[in-house]
C-alpha cells in the first residue's frame, strides 16, 4: 500500500488502515530502523492536565491557592 507525502509533509492514511487500527486524531510517531511507525493514541484532556501538573510539580494546595488568587476582584474594576 502506498501513501504520497504532499509538499506540506502531510500523508493521507488509507481507509483500510484506519479501519483496521481505529481512526484516531493523534498518533505517536517513532522512527525504528529507518521506518516511520505511527501508533494511534487517545488524548484525554484530564490526563494531559494531570501530566502537566506533575511535570510542574504542582500539588493540590498550589491549585487551591491559584484558584483563590484568580477569584480575587481586580482593583479598580466595576465589580470591586
Amino acid at each position: 500500500m502506498l501513501a504520497k507525502m504532499t509538499a506540506k509533509n502531510q500523508l493521507t492514511l488509507p481507509k483500510s488502515v484506519t479501519t483496521a487500527v481505529g481512526a484516531g486524531e493523534y498518533f505517536e510517531i517513532e522512527v525504528r530502523n529507518g521506518q516511520i511507525v505511527l501508533t494511534p493514541v487517545r488524548i484525554q484532556r484530564a490526563d494531559a492536565v494531570r501530566a502537566k501538573l506533575a511535570e510542574l510539580d504542582l500539588g493540590e494546595r498550589d491549585i487551591m491557592d491559584a484558584v483563590t488568587w484568580a477569584r480575587q476582584p481586580v482593583k479598580g474594576s466595576a465589580t470591586e
